[in-house]
């Protein structure tokens, strides 16, 4: 995805762009070798679905037509906070765009490559860069067959994701200093995609999030409405209670959150899948706008950068985001100077991002790499007293969800009119269970009748 949005940002300023990929590039909406995330769910905030429409104009138009979803939030929402249920508030401030990452994948590489000027050198790898600490010429590539030949390149754009190798490449450059962090919070992700029960048009984002001051594993999950009128559907689990590939387990595991809405849902869904597992769900960065020298001629973008832990669902929309802010300086900037200027702004995005899911990771306490100081503790419980007042104030909510969907920076939360609203707290009850419209309650009483057993 990095790697497309890249080349969709510069195809404009250059002659020709070549996308150099590993792996086979699927005809269709198909799982491709080398996304093993691509089996949990996925959505695009909403500055992420504005940066990548930006990119390629008319690409979340083709989405929705191939059966993605739009999904208004928090009105198209049942989500359990740490502190209650949200409010399913009648007028919508963004929006996420969801899909199945196949189908995703799918769209946003058909509307690059019919770009003349893009080409694709499928079956080969990258496996070190050209040039000197000062200036990145180009890439050695290995393909299928072994053999090894230099590729010229006047920017290289690494997408290559968490496995990139620039770290090191850069040091045999003679490029050093570059400082990293890892904050690992040891959750297990578990996904499978089902037959939905009821029509998905329409049909809300369930999720029930993991409470980091319960005692006990953190535990979470999801329910995305996805194209060809499915459920995909991800649960998440902390060491000494992680999920696994058992499908006989799966249902009983989403019973174990803080409240059954999601297994309650999955009885009445047929499963079109197996179960699917992944660990390696730690937040990692590389703080390359840090070093002291940047060659020219190298940009870094997307995973290579920083890797989320996927239940905050950043990864695209920082992606998209970095690739506009590269855009967007070779239409402006494109001087001397330009990689460097260009990581500083792919820079700002992974910023928001980092200080989101670092800052709720740390207070797990199965999380390594970072431990929450005085002052993490009582940022923790400013946002937790807004997030419950957004369960009964606009206000709040918008506040909080502006951050979320990324078009405002974390900072924002601590303004004086947000302090106020969080000190004065929610203006309605918070509810006691899922807020399910009539029309939604009247599908689900409709499922009950029909398995009585399970009424």
């Amino acid at each position: 995805m990095a790697g497309m949005l890249a080349a969709a940002a510069v195809k404009g300023h250059v002659d020709s762009v070549e996308i150099v990929e590993a792996h086979e590039l699927p005809a269709g909406p198909d799982p491709r070798t080398g996304v093993p995330q691509a089996v949990h769910i996925h959505w695009l905030q909403t500055a992420g679905a504005e940066a990548m429409d930006a990119l390629l104009p008319g690409s979340v138009d083709l989405l929705l037509a191939a059966g993605a979803h739009r999904i208004p939030v928090t009105t198209g929402m049942v989500i359990c906070s740490p502190e209650g249920w949200y409010r399913r508030w009648e007028r919508a401030t963004h929006h996420v765009i969801t899909a199945s990452r196949d189908l995703t994948d799918f769209v946003v590489r058909e509307h690059v490559m019919k770009d003349p000027r893009v080409s694709v050198r499928t079956r080969t790898r990258v496996v070190g860069l050209l040039g000197d600490r000062h200036t990145v010429t180009g890439v050695r590539i290995r393909r299928a067959d072994g053999t090894e030949a230099e590729v010229r390149a006047d920017l290289v754009v690494d997408a290559a994701g968490r496995g990139a190798r620039t770290p090191q490449w850069l040091d045999g450059l003679g490029v050093s200093g570059l400082a990293e962090a890892h904050v690992d919070s040891g959750f297990t992700y578990a996904s499978r995609v089902y037959r939905a029960p009821v029509p998905t048009r329409g049909w809300p984002v369930i999720g029930v999030q993991a409470d980091p001051r319960l005692p006990g594993p953190g535990k979470s999950g999801g329910i995305l409405p996805i194209e060809g009128d499915r459920w995909h559907v991800s649960l998440m689990g902390a060491p000494g209670g992680r999920p696994t590939d058992d499908a006989e387990a799966f249902e009983p595991f989403a019973r174990t959150l803080r409240h059954p809405v999601i297994a309650d849902l999955l009885r009445h869904a047929e499963p079109l899948t197996g179960v699917s597992v992944t660990r390696s769900t730690a937040n990692r960065r590389h703080y390359y706008e840090r070093l002291r020298s940047w060659p020219e001629g190298l940009v870094v973008l997307g995973d290579s950068v920083a890797a989320f832990n996927p239940v905050y669902a950043q990864g695209m929309s920082v992606a998209a985001l970095g690739a506009l802010a590269l855009r967007d300086l070779l239409a402006t900037d494109p001087g001397p100077g330009l990689a460097r200027r260009a990581q500083r702004a792919i820079a700002r995005p992974v910023d928001a991002a980092w200080t989101l899911a670092v800052g709720q990771d740390i207070h797990f306490p199965t999380t390594q790499g970072k431990r929450p100081n005085p002052a993490d503790r009582l940022l923790h419980r400013y946002v937790g007293r807004l997030s419950r007042t957004a369960t009964g104030s606009f206000r709040a909510a918008t506040a909080l969800t502006d951050v979320l969907s990324l078009q405002a920076p974390p900072t924002s939360l601590v303004r004086p009119g947000v302090l106020l609203t969080a000190l004065i707290g929610p203006l309605r009850p918070p509810s006691d269970g899922p807020s399910f419209t009539p029309a939604e309650r009247a599908l689900l009483n409709g499922l009950d009748a029909r398995d009585p057993a399970h009424g």
